[in-house]
């Protein structure tokens, strides 16, 4: 049998042919994510997730990513055990972008990617591409795990610590396993880790300073009690200053609601800027406690009592590691040096807050595209480093 008890307790077993499965049934999408959590808790620093949050991600009732999307997901089974799990899936609205832009007419996914050995994960990938092969792509790309605004990338650099909300954390030898089925790297993705209990240069703090004494620069809290608002002139700006990046996929409304209703326990208002030029806003960044502090005490558990130590900590979460995950600027403003200014500004405020109020030493940033010179070289001023690398890879179908 699959599934014992909603869940999976094994994924050993080998020796056995290899069997793929097509999964589609909710006890099946269950069988999937506790899959995906018995390999992940093999892995040293990796923090367990609420599970009921998994399981919305891959079911079609909840996911509004599934209003624009096909997606099949397959388990592997061999000696009667599970040993490996992928999803294959075709975004429509990746489909409708510009192919200079990553994506574009042809190109499917794969996501969600594990398996016990080589001979599973070849077995896995070829089942993926034919799936995709099969709905008429041309091409394949992945991991992404569903939505680019999700899990995007397989973790090649970056083991050796604990990753923050909504990153990834896979085995060093998966890289191995997917460039030897013919995938060559596409995308680089890099995070950034930042002192921020450190105050910045004095270069730094001349410019912002100058920026403070501008008239025509205000930098703001996002404001709670108008948080729809908020959300909308956020999404505005993102839209427009992300729309020529590689990988762009644009959110629709319902995306929107989702992510706005699920993040909002851990928006607070110190933590995330809009910065308005003449009144107008041009500008935002969003920064999130980073809620993998209290899911490792907890081991990813609401209950029985977990759920007490998660109010309390999003209450007021003393001392967690800061992510900054978006940021943006309107295109109009790009390779100029009010938009290099408006960052420093945003960070220097969020900074402020974070190592005061919450007791914050340490932050991120990304992740960032390993060609966005304009957010590397804003890294490089404040004297973040390079801690975790993503890669995208690709291949022809």
């Amino acid at each position: 049998m699959i599934y014992e008890d909603g869940g999976v307790t094994d994924v050993t077993g080998r020796g056995a042919e290899i069997d793929i499965r097509p999964i589609s049934d909710k006890r099946g999408r269950a069988a999937f994510v506790d899959l995906g959590r018995a390999f992940s808790d093999r892995l040293e620093h990796f923090v367990p997730q609420i599970r009921s949050e998994q399981l919305e991600l891959v079911d079609p009732d909840k996911n509004p990513f599934f209003a624009h999307a096909r997606v099949q997901l397959f388990i592997a089974m061999r000696g009667g055990k599970p040993v490996g799990r992928i999803s294959a899936h075709i975004d429509e609205l990746a489909l409708a972008m510009s192919a200079d832009q990553g994506f574009g007419p042809g190109t499917g996914f794969f996501g969600y990617f594990d398996a016990e050995d080589e001979a599973v994960a070849r077995a896995l990938l070829e089942t993926a591409q034919g799936w995709l092969r099969g709905e008429g792509m041309t091409r394949v790309m992945g991991p992404i795990s569903l939505s680019i605004w999700e899990e995007p990338g397989l973790l090649v650099s970056g083991q050796d610590h604990r990753p923050m909300l909504m990153m990834g954390h896979h085995p060093a030898h998966y890289a191995g396993w997917i460039e030897a089925a013919g995938y060559t790297r596409a995308k680089t993705l890099y995070t950034y880790d930042l002192n921020i209990a450190k105050p910045f240069g004095p270069l730094l703090q001349r410019i912002i300073q100058s920026g403070h004494k501008n008239a025509r620069i205000n930098i703001r809290q996002v404001d709670k009690s108008r948080w729809d608002e908020e959300v909308a002139i956020i999404l505005g700006i993102l839209n427009d200053a992300w729309s020529d990046n590689w990988g762009f996929v644009p959110f629709t409304p319902q995306e929107v609601a989702y992510a706005g209703k699920k993040l909002r326990p851990l928006i607070f208002e110190e933590l995330n800027m809009i910065a308005e030029l003449d009144g107008r806003p041009v500008a935002f960044m969003l920064t999130w406690p980073d809620i993998n502090d209290a899911l490792a005490k907890i081991k990813g558990k609401l209950f029985p009592f977990g759920w007490i130590t998660m109010l309390r900590w999003l209450r007021h979460p003393k001392g967690a590691g800061m992510r900054v995950p978006l940021m943006g600027v309107l295109k109009e403003l790009h390779n100029s040096r009010m938009a290099s200014q408006l960052a420093f500004m945003m960070i220097e405020e969020i900074r402020q807050h974070a190592s005061g109020k919450f007791g914050s030493s340490r932050g991120e940033l990304g992740w960032v595209l390993e060609d966005n010179q304009g957010m590397n070289a804003i890294a490089d001023a404040i004297e973040s480093k390079v801690n975790r690398e993503y890669v995208i890879y690709e291949r022809a179908l």
